[in-house]
């Protein structure tokens, strides 16, 4: 009997194609290969750079020393205004070298600077991989209009693969609710084609990297 609709016209052959096996037109795919070239430079170097194209600001530091060195002439240098910052490790360094800061949720708010940990840095895409898992929550990747991370050259990673293994092996089954990606410092073009700059988060964007290393 002849079909009398389209749908059904659509069906018979979704059927013929389920009955009939066709072979593999690709049977040596090599799926652990890796997909892109190797990084022409060090991780390290590759990540400022991508980093930097993307509107981010990169700071390279022998310790945490340094670090705190840097971020103090930025707060006076950029007269920055309040200072947040909810994970334990980073709030220990913050005092270490007097730094004051908010910790209270509820102070999140009033908040014009953002100080946060990550979980690792993507070095081909310059991107900063963070997580639910860090104790910092979600708002102050998006609250603050300055995001300041500070990054250990050990949680350097040269892909986006390389990244997820990385969190899972961390946090095994435990996964964290969220875990995403920043690249630069938020922006859009949605509105008339029109670049603009800290719409749906942070204006700007700071990576402290602090070696670690041997």
């Amino acid at each position: 009997m002849e079909e009398s609709t389209s749908k059904e016209k659509v069906l018979k052959h979704v059927r013929e194609a389920l009955i009939s096996k066709t072979d593999q037109p690709f049977p040596k795919i090599d799926f652990d290969k890796p997909v892109f070239r190797d990084l022409e430079e060090s991780m390290d170097i590759n990540f400022a750079q991508e980093l930097t194209q993307a509107g981010g600001n990169f700071i390279y530091c022998d310790n945490e020393n340094e670090f705190l060195q840097g971020l103090h002439f930025l707060i006076k240098d950029r007269q920055w205004g309040q200072v947040f910052a909810m994970e334990p490790k980073i709030a220990d360094i913050l005092k270490k070298g007097q730094i004051t800061f908010s910790y209270y949720p509820e102070e999140l708010v009033n908040a014009q600077v953002g100080v946060t940990g990550c979980e690792c840095l993507v070095s081909r895409l310059g991107s900063i991989m963070v997580s639910t898992g860090q104790m910092a929550g979600r708002r102050i990747y998006v609250s603050p209009e300055i995001h300041v991370v500070l990054a250990y050259t050990s949680q350097l990673v040269a892909d986006l693969k390389d990244a997820f293994s990385k969190v899972r092996k961390k946090y095994e089954s435990r996964m964290p609710s969220m875990v995403t990606l920043i690249t630069g410092p938020s922006r859009t073009a949605d509105i008339e084609k029109t670049l603009v700059v800290g719409v749906h988060g942070p204006k700007e964007l700071y990576v402290f990297l602090v070696e670690d290393r041997p």
